[in-house]
């Protein structure tokens, strides 16, 4: 018998539960890596062995991968797939644009490139990650190992002219050594504090040599699903100009998630 969920882990599994609702047989789907869209990669592995759900998920890294194969969900690449119906992925922060901070999971590049490549993007989060600004929470930067110094003091630099609190920047480490993608680089977090205007923002970093991508996902995202820790959702919906809330009803998660942590 596994003990009950916490109040952040049920807003988790019902954001992802809900966000199901968007997936049918025959799509490709791009899996998102995190915690919270491990709760997703689990639930739709559940439909696939209990109601026959027939989908191909595009893995934006290769934990998510290893966990989609365990859970029954076929896996391809991008490359074989081409184009994605949908993509669903969990967030860092997102403001009232459905405009996210993501890369906290340190999957960012290709997190960026499955939600461009999706016909539709389905952010799931708790409620703790809508922000009124985004900035908060550090800005992943991804960036080549070559000269990784001297991009991070061109960052610092070319933060001293774009409105942001904070100017400081921290290698991502993973033990004793800098974490590495699964594309091989680096990871900067950026300490802003606030970002006053991500868009230039976004487009400013991008252009320093040595940075590959940011975590700043501009006019990406279409659905937000928030979960909270009464079963209650929230589906805000940028496109349709819609809010709609439900509750998701659920015993236990003992099938598939009693092993599944943050």
């Amino acid at each position: 018998m596994t003990k009950p969920l916490s109040p952040i882990d049920t807003a988790k599994f019902v954001a992802a539960k809900r966000a199901c609702d968007y997936v049918e047989s025959g799509m490709r789907v791009g899996l998102g890596t995190g915690s919270t869209a491990a709760w997703l990669v689990r639930s739709l592995g559940e439909m696939v062995r209990d109601d026959g759900l027939d989908i191909v998920g595009v893995p934006t890294s290769t934990r998510t991968a290893e966990l989609a194969r365990q859970v029954g969900i076929k896996v391809t690449t991008l490359d074989e797939a081409k184009w994605l119906d949908v993509t669903i992925d969990g967030a860092d922060e997102f403001d009232a644009e459905l405009n996210l901070i993501k890369g906290g999971g340190g999957a960012l590049l290709q997190e960026k490139i499955v939600a461009t490549a999706s016909d539709q993007m389905i952010v799931i989060a708790d409620k703790t990650k809508q922000v009124e600004t985004l900035g908060a929470f550090p800005l992943p930067v991804e960036v080549v190992p070559f000269g990784w110094q001297t991009t991070k003091a061109l960052i610092e630099e070319t933060l001293a002219s774009l409105d942001v609190l904070g100017d400081s920047s921290t290698i991502r480490m993973n033990g004793d050594a800098p974490f590495v993608t699964d594309e091989g680089n680096y990871i900067l977090d950026l300490h802003l504090g606030r970002i006053g205007n991500a868009r230039q923002f976004g487009i400013v970093i991008n252009q320093i040599p040595g940075v590959v991508e940011n975590g700043l996902f501009i006019d990406i995202c279409d659905v937000v699903v928030i979960g909270h820790g009464d079963g209650r959702v929230e589906v805000k919906d940028i496109t349709k100009g819609t809010t709609e809330e439900s509750v998701i009803e659920f015993v236990d998660t003992e099938n598939l998630f009693s092993d599944l942590s943050d």
